[in-house]
């Protein structure tokens, strides 16, 4: 298969240490200035690597069913179920598992762990960072893009044992667009879960942050804390709210980023975005509403005993409400994830939705089958009509959903 390889034009300087699996299929691996060099392994059915790809050249890399695109590089690590776009690159000690995505030109330094994470184009993080479970967005270009500092943590698994954590860095109905200020946090910091940040903020090196932050344009900075010891009951849960909306949140970012994909994603099929890659986007953002629905109904089931415990405890003074939420979540968590699932297929408003894609036609037309150039393309309005069609998805979706929890609107 290595043979094979080398006559179809990819440079294997090493061939003796290469591994390759029989199931990879090599009709996949384009032999179009494709580079792998010494150490690396390739395993998968569902692999594929496009023109110009360099894996390897800082550190051996394992590849197991991912899709890798055009002028990528993955300089070392192993890389597991994920997806990198045009130009995307990651450096060595990279370890990217199931449910990630690194859109146009994303890119990390060194020493890197990603699960379920998303990328928008440009979004930079430095060395030394664990960022699973979130989105980013924002920036307009590689000269202007969000970025995570070196030695941080988006700490995603709470005391309680959960992962009801996701956090939305931006957001998808503007990010997409490519037209918002970056969002910039600051190294050998974190971030905890679940949490949502809009453009423009930034948050100072150091800094441990935990609270939404849905102004734009702030400076956030870390404050000092006091030493002690307070009680803490596992499973208590003596608040839901936010957490419950962040979640909604973050699974509607996702079911419309999954729109755009079908039907702007699906434009631009061609040499730098192969149908490979389009339905590995696809099936990351499957796997990625999977994981969190699965959570979040992993954190729903545990308000009956935190209900019981709640009450054991405070004897006086309990809240109506916060036990009403927590029978309310639990009761209708089913109910909750069906409605969840049924609105995987919903487009948004039909008008909005064509006009968007007559814009998008036209700059086609226009312009060539360049994504990232026909977004930065688009001027204020025509963004606009763009973002307001997905945000009517996000919006609805949430909606509709805590109709079924009104407790927790």
């Amino acid at each position: 298969m290595i043979e094979q390889l080398i006559e179809k034009g990819v440079k294997i300087p090493n061939p003796d240490s290469v591994e390759i699996k029989a199931d990879v299929n090599i009709d996949r691996i384009s032999g179009n200035g494709t580079v792998i060099h010494a150490g690396c392994k390739i395993f998968g059915d569902s692999t594929f690597i496009g023109d110009n790809a360099h894996l390897g050249y800082e550190a051996p890399v394992t590849v197991d069913n991912c899709q890798i695109g055009p002028h990528v590089q993955l300089k070392g690590g192993f890389f597991q179920k994920a997806v990198f776009l045009e130009k995307a690159n990651m450096g060595s000690g990279a370890h990217v598992r199931e449910g990630t995505i690194l859109e146009e030109q994303a890119n990390a330094a060194h020493t890197v762990g990603l699960k379920h994470t998303i990328l928008l184009p440009f979004v930079t993080l430095g060395s030394l960072i664990n960022f699973c479970d979130c989105l980013m967005a924002g920036g307009t270009s590689r000269k202007n893009h969000s970025e995570v500092g070196s030695s941080y943590i988006h700490f995603n698994y709470t005391p309680n044992q959960d992962k009801a954590t996701p956090s939305l860095i931006g957001d998808v109905p503007r990010g997409v667009m490519l037209q918002q200020k970056p969002i910039f946090l600051g190294g050998q910091g974190g971030l905890v879960g679940p949490c949502r940040l809009t453009y423009g903020t930034i948050i100072a090196a150091g800094a441990i942050h935990s609270k939404d932050q849905l102004k734009p344009n702030r400076l956030l900075l870390g404050r000092a804390t006091k030493g002690g010891e307070m009680p803490f009951v596992k499973g208590l849960y003596r608040g839901l709210k936010r957490t419950v909306k962040n979640n909604l949140i973050y699974i509607a970012n996702l079911m419309a980023l999954r729109q755009w994909c079908l039907h702007v994603r699906s434009q631009f099929i061609g040499e730098r975005f192969p149908d490979a890659l389009f339905n590995g986007v696809l099936n990351n953002l499957d796997l990625a509403i999977d994981e969190r629905a699965g959570r979040f109904r992993h954190f729903s089931q545990k308000m009956r005993k935190s209900a019981e415990i709640y009450q054991g405890i405070v004897q006086k003074n309990q809240s109506a409400l916060l036990l009403n939420q927590k029978d309310e979540l639990y009761s209708r968590r089913n109910e909750l994830e069906q409605c969840l699932y049924s609105l995987k297929t919903y487009e948004g408003n039909q008008e909005a939705k064509d006009n968007f894609l007559e814009i998008i036609a036209r700059k086609i037309k226009n312009n060539g089958n360049n994504y990232i150039m026909a977004i930065q393309g688009l001027d204020f309005g025509e963004a606009e009509t763009g973002s307001g069609w997905m945000q009517g998805i996000a919006d609805y979706m949430v909606e509709q959903c805590l109709n079924i929890i009104p407790s927790l609107k």
